[in-house]
């Protein structure tokens, strides 16, 4: 009864929450307060559409984080500080030509540091490291369970990717990378878990 809603909107504070709820629900909705009186009850509408319907479940999952990567410009002082320093258990350099660069991981509890070196003069991290002299984070690694799927799903969403196909990252697995300028700022990686 839209008399007994309006006389429930004289009371100070009832108006007020029900001015701030149909200003939220109009601009959810696009619907105008008159319009909302037509409306059933919101107990009405909650009671019969479930939570969640018509959301489309997605193809593939976000996993852990697997490592953050850290450009260096000195490897052996920066393997020498987490290990000696720092008292972390650290791998092998591994020189990686296909993406232009020496890695050494950094284990820790729940992930890993990626230390990274450039290899060659096309290296992309040798261009990181002329803009940021000191070295300092290149980008996120992120596992997902279905890399494909997920590739697929990212380009519907207009996220670019850096190549045109995952490549085999350094742990053997494929990778991917998406544009930091489509992940606020941040380089993003993909990894098949």
């Amino acid at each position: 009864n839209p008399r007994k809603q309006n006389a429930l909107c004289c009371v100070p504070h009832r108006r007020f929450h029900i001015t701030v709820f149909l200003n939220i629900a109009n601009y959810f909705t696009g619907l105008s307060r008159c319009a909302w009186h037509t409306l059933p009850s919101v107990r009405a509408v909650s009671q019969t559409v479930p939570v969640g319907q018509g959301v489309p479940q997605s193809l593939w999952k976000l996993g852990r984080l697997n490592h953050v990567a850290i450009a260096v410009p000195d490897l052996e002082k920066a393997t020498a500080l987490y290990r000696d320093v720092l008292g972390a258990q650290v791998s092998a350099t591994v020189p990686l030509p296909e993406h232009g660069v020496y890695t050494v991981f950094v284990e820790l509890g729940n992930t890993k540091l990626e230390l990274l070196h450039p290899l060659g003069e096309k290296s992309p991290i040798a261009g990181f490291l002329q803009k940021n002299k000191a070295g300092g984070m290149h980008h996120i690694c992120i596992e997902v369970d279905d890399i494909n799927a997920a590739i697929v799903d990212l380009k519907e969403k207009k996220i670019r990717l850096l190549s045109p196909e995952p490549r085999i990252g350094a742990h053997g697995k494929p990778v991917m990378f998406l544009h930091p300028k489509d992940c606020d700022g941040v380089l993003v990686e993909i990894e098949q878990a």
